[in-house]
């Protein structure tokens, strides 16, 4: 389990890091890739791509190190809702069902990845 915990966590690390590197310091290259992203302010796309490097961050850091390692969790409840928000309040109003998949996908690993650490602590 713990092996596919951390291959979980690798895979949505990568992907949330290159995603939130692009919205955080390519903003005028995000928008013109990311069809919500067209009509939001540069700082809420930056706002974005910043809590999405930070979860990121949140889910290999507190593991690796050992500081405060339940915060992998926190981290994968805040992608999660992250996944969500997107999904309810962007793509379902916009009628945007062909990227929900993914989003399912990036939910699913964050649920994953919430319930499976979150057992090893209890």
């Amino acid at each position: 389990m713990n092996i596919a915990l951390w291959i979980a966590q690798g895979l949505l690390a990568a992907m949330y890091l290159m995603a939130g590197t692009m919205k955080t310091l390519q903003t005028a290259r995000a928008k013109g890739q990311f069809p919500w992203a067209k009509n939001r302010s540069d700082g809420f796309v930056r706002f974005v791509g910043t809590a999405e490097l930070l979860g990121a961050l949140g889910l290999i850091l507190p593991i690796v190190t050992g500081i405060l390692p339940w915060l992998t969790s926190i981290a994968a409840i805040g992608l999660s809702l992250i996944q969500l928000l997107a999904i309810f309040t962007e793509h379902v109003p916009k009628r945007e069902y062909n990227v929900i998949p993914m989003n399912i996908v990036l939910l699913a690993f964050s649920s994953f990845i919430l319930f499976g650490r979150w057992a090893l602590f209890l």
